[in-house]
């Protein structure tokens, strides 16, 4: 991806982050979920592996946005099919991860926190408490003592650092 197409899509994002909140919490109906996969757009919207340039960003980050919202309600329909039914530990016997794909997301991991600690203190501390203590938003500003803006800021520094510096590794 062209730095030019980065810097427009992350533009995009921060200019139409509200109503892709909107948009995805009308689909999933669950406003912190709807938060994840808004931030989850932006993550996948700027590693994407493209030499394309996007000519709408703002409707690429909404097909981006539905398509995130399609695959969750398609997993959690799926998910309650197989609790229905009874095969739960089969499927969950069956999804167990090869060696070296345990191996690989151990890496990742890694690399992902080698990332994290690049970010400054404030900034890291409010996505470690949102992506890794699932923290929702409201509760990270009552913690902080800031408001839910500055939450929402830091939030979008921090996948913005992270997707940057996952798509100049790869």
């Amino acid at each position: 991806m062209t730095t030019t197409t980065a810097d427009s899509l992350l533009a995009a994002f921060q200019a139409h982050y509200t109503e892709l909140l909107v948009f995805v919490r009308r689909r999933v109906r669950c406003p912190s979920l709807a938060a994840d996969i808004v931030q989850e757009t932006y993550v996948r919207a700027a590693t994407a592996t493209t030499d394309r340039n996007v000519d709408n960003p703002r409707a690429f980050l909404y097909r981006v946005a539905g398509n995130l919202a399609i695959d969750h309600l398609r997993r959690e329909q799926r998910r309650q099919a197989i609790m229905a039914d009874g095969r739960e530990a089969d499927v969950v016997a069956d999804a167990r991860p090869g060696a070296d794909q345990v191996l690989a997301a151990k890496q990742r991991v890694r690399r992902l926190m080698a990332i994290v600690d690049e970010l400054p203190p404030k900034c890291r501390e409010v996505f470690v408490l949102r992506r890794f203590d699932g923290l929702s938003q409201a509760e990270i500003a009552d913690r902080l003592e800031i408001s839910r803006n500055m939450v929402e800021k830091h939030l979008r520094k921090a996948l913005a650092h992270c997707a940057f510096r996952l798509a100049e590794e790869d």
